[in-house]
């Protein structure tokens, strides 16, 4: 199973993919159960190095611009930075096993490093091992919601991928064969 864009077409469908999935933070959904990690990820597998990094940050830059400013926008973004190089790093590679643990170390990847900012930086909890400790437990609802939006999106962009490359393929095969 190729994960990856091999023509200008599937380029186009991943570039749309992720743009769509991304912007899809835009529309009500239930706390941290967005497509926006399994998008970063999924960039790194199915987009061009350039690209994969590049349209992500982008489009979170423009949904930030939408939504309004939060004080660790920029650790954030980092974040999906790393997911996206994360999906790079297993593009040669990418099988379904992968992706799920790829999408995992993405998931948990945001967990702690955005938790350490807020704990870090903003002031709602006291300087000390018990603040941080308290940080990290009031905040496991939203992994778990992160992680299950992180799953089913990463399952929707990589299926829907897949899906589509075969239906061209055969199409594409029909095509020769008449």
């Amino acid at each position: 199973m190729i994960f990856r864009s091999e023509n200008r077409q599937q380029q186009f469908l991943a570039f749309f993919l992720v743009f769509a999935g991304v912007l899809f933070r835009l529309l009500p959904h239930p706390e941290n159960f967005t497509p926006v990690t399994a998008a970063a990820l999924f960039a790194g597998v199915a987009l061009p190095a350039g690209l994969a990094i590049f349209v992500p940050l982008l489009v979170m830059v423009i949904s930030d611009l939408v939504i309004g400013p939060h004080p660790l926008f920029w650790l954030v973004w980092g974040c999906f930075f790393l997911t996206t190089l994360i999906g790079v790093r297993v593009r040669n590679e990418a099988q379904p096993g992968k992706i799920v643990l790829a999408t995992v170390a993405g998931s948990t990847l945001f967990f702690v490093l955005t938790n350490l900012g807020v704990f870090l930086f903003q002031g709602m909890y006291p300087k000390n091992f018990s603040g941080l400790a308290d940080c990290y437990i009031l905040a496991l609802p939203f992994f778990r919601n992160s992680l299950l939006g992180d799953l089913f999106f990463s399952f929707c962009f990589f299926g829907s991928f897949v899906l589509a490359k075969h239906f061209y393929s055969k199409a594409h095969s029909a095509q020769r064969l008449s």
